[in-house]
């Protein structure tokens, strides 16, 4: 092989050999580009998932009645939106409203015996007992003088002594009619005793007592809402019986004006939620939807399980923290009660 054939193919290595080291210092230089140019939170991870339930911004509220008896009217229906205070339903309550009316009779006779008794006498009694005073006062008097008469008829010896103490017995019985009118004069002028006051002041606060109780019961009849809100569903049928004893719910109603999702996390995740986390909400119902949101509040008290998923290996013997998410947009499609699984994120939401 002469030099020249020998340089040419020095000249060949050569070229190969900076092209090849040129390839790969250039793919190395992309691949770092790539990887500076990804961003560190294009993928969410999912900490932990937890079963949940779809609310109001309140909890659903069972509203039953506090008297028993028959179910006499529904006065609302399942969607109307309800104000606190509206009257929902009445449980008949004839025999109160009786006995209701008894109470105030007995209310009223016992206030109008006590002003009697504050106001004294009328003033007719008066009248007549003053002039029983007089008439007793002017006999006392007639009898006076004939006692006076007659003893000293009797001691000059011109009357019996029997006529004697007959005007003497005449004076007495005077006397003590007239003390008699005086005394009673008196009483019907006098002011009330105080026993006698307090107990008439007890007797009307016991009357009014009695009207309060019986209007209270009464009150128990009327079924009113709780909470402004909309009524969810309507369990009462008129002519149905109600019985305290063993209650049951009448009406459910929750403030619908937007939705809010209660996650049960299990006592092992603990340590992986906190307020402001994001969170995806994605159910079977949804056809494929999914909706995020963050953690609003967490309970402070450990609770028993009450959404199941239905899963066999779902453990319910294992206490829970409800955690209450606020959603990020409009989610007024989810029906109430819905059940949905609920993702915990370690770093947000993940890029569209």
């Amino acid at each position: 092989m002469n030099a020249h054939s020998k340089l040419s193919r020095g000249l060949l290595a050569i070229v190969l050999l900076i092209a090849g080291a040129a390839f790969f210092w250039g793919s190395r230089d992309r691949k770092t580009v790539q990887a500076h140019q990804r961003p560190s939170n294009n993928f969410a991870k999912v900490a932990f998932a937890s079963p949940g339930r779809v609310e109001g911004l309140s909890d659903t509220t069972q509203v039953g009645a506090a008297a028993d008896g028959v179910v006499k009217a529904i006065y609302v229906k399942e969607n109307q939106f309800v104000t606190k205070g509206t009257l929902m339903g009445e449980i008949a309550c004839d025999d109160l409203n009786a006995m209701l009316q008894t109470a105030l009779a007995e209310a009223d006779g016992t206030r109008q015996a006590r002003i009697r008794l504050l106001r004294g006498a009328r003033d007719e009694e008066k009248r007549v007992a003053t002039k029983k005073t007089a008439a007793a006062q002017a006999t006392l008097a007639e009898a006076t003088s004939r006692l006076s008469m007659q003893r000293s008829l009797y001691e000059g010896g011109e009357v019996s002594r029997a006529a004697y103490e007959q005007a003497d017995r005449d004076f007495g019985v005077a006397e003590a009619d007239f003390q008699a009118a005086v005394r009673t004069e008196e009483l019907l002028a006098a002011p009330p005793l105080q026993e006698e006051k307090a107990r008439a002041d007890a007797g009307v606060l016991a009357a009014e007592g009695r009207v309060q109780t019986a209007q209270e019961r009464i009150k128990k009849c009327a079924i009113r809402a709780p909470i402004a809100g909309t009524v969810l569903r309507v369990y009462a049928r008129a002519g149905e019986s109600f019985s305290t004893v063993t209650p049951r719910p009448l009406f459910s109603l929750a403030d619908t004006s937007a939705r809010r999702i209660k996650a049960e996390v299990d006592e092992r995740d603990l340590g992986k939620v906190t307020i402001g986390q994001s969170v995806i909400i994605q159910a079977d119902g949804l056809g494929g939807n999914k909706f995020t949101g963050t953690v609003a509040s967490i309970s402070a008290v450990m609770g028993r399980k009450s959404v199941y998923t239905g899963d066999p290996s779902d453990k319910i013997d294992r206490d829970v923290l409800e955690a209450v998410i606020n959603l990020t947009h409009d989610a007024q499609s989810l029906p109430i009660g819905l059940r949905v699984t609920v993702q915990f994120l370690s770093n947000g939401f993940p890029k569209q």
